[in-house]
This record gives C-alpha cells, sequence and structure tokens, in this order.
C-alpha cells in the first residue's frame, strides 16, 4: 500500500482551539452574535437553535456547517431541541445543494474532538458537503493546494435563496 503524507497539516490540527482563543475566542460565536454581518460572514440561514453558514476553508464548493448557537463541544450534551433542528436543517441543507449543485453525492458528518480532525474542538458542528464521481484528486495531497472552480461570494448567492 502506497501512502502519501501531507506534515502541514499537523500545524494546522494542533493549532485548533488555542488559535481560536489567540483570534478573540470561538469564530461560530462570534458570527451567531452579530446577524448584521451574516453576507460578510457567509451564514445562509438562521433558526431557533443553529445557523447554517458556508465553511470558509472548504474542501469544496457548496461545503456547508450547521452550528448550533449554544457553545457545546459534545453531542452527548447538547439538548435534543438543538439537535432535532440541527438534522432537519441538514436536511435542507441536502435539499438545496441537490437544487443548485445537482451532485453525485454527499458527505454528512461531524468531527468530535482534535483526535478526530476537529479544526474547531469546542463547538460542534455539522459538515455537508456535495460530491461528485472523480471531483477529488492529489491537488490537496502532494501539491498542499485545493482547487475550488467558484469563490465563496459566488456559493453564497447561489445558495442563500434556498433557505
Amino acid at each position: 500500500m502506497d501512502r502519501l503524507w501531507s506534515p502541514w497539516r499537523s500545524e494546522y490540527i494542533a493549532a485548533g482551539s488555542s488559535a481560536e482563543s489567540e483570534r478573540g475566542g470561538c469564530v461560530f460565536c462570534r458570527i451567531q452574535r452579530d446577524s448584521s454581518q451574516d453576507e460578510k460572514n457567509f451564514v445562509l440561514y438562521r433558526a431557533e437553535h443553529n445557523f447554517v453558514v458556508l465553511n470558509i476553508y472548504p474542501y469544496i464548493p457548496g461545503h456547508l456547517l450547521i452550528v448550533p448557537y449554544e457553545h457545546v463541544s459534545v453531542l452527548d450534551a447538547t439538548p435534543s431541541s438543538t439537535t432535532n433542528e440541527m438534522m432537519d436543517l441538514t436536511k435542507r441543507a441536502q435539499t438545496a445543494l441537490r437544487e443548485v449543485y445537482q451532485p453525485a453525492g454527499y458527505n454528512i458528518g461531524m468531527n468530535l474532538g482534535a483526535a478526530a480532525g476537529a479544526g474547531i474542538v469546542d463547538h460542534i458542528h455539522v459538515h455537508i458537503l456535495p460530491r461528485w464521481i472523480g471531483d477529488s484528486n492529489f491537488m490537496s495531497s502532494v501539491g498542499d493546494t485545493r482547487v475550488l472552480p467558484e469563490d465563496l461570494v459566488t456559493t453564497y448567492h447561489k445558495l442563500h435563496g434556498q433557505f
């Protein structure tokens, strides 16, 4: 079996929540407190317990996050009203992505804790990514480069009206 190494990722993973505190706290909490900046922050929709936002470091165009307003780090401590709404918003996000991008599939999931790859360790969130056959390549692993065919502003305007 061949293995490809991408050691530059270790710095990003190790930064985790310490980088958050250096920048003035949790980015999700800052975003949820200031709805006047929703377009600048790429917030697509605000519900009662959660909001939908574009991932500003997307793996692929349309990479969405469902984020609870409550700053909580573990899923099993999150109120069911929040997690029920998270799942409903995940379903709505899948529908929106289908209507706008017509993907061949989806990745939907959570990374809970630094060891699981969570970039923001202390604030849970769901990732929803549209996927197509052949959309991944070696650019990310070998060239430390991610190829994205559209910018975040374009993605935001395509998806904003879907919620």
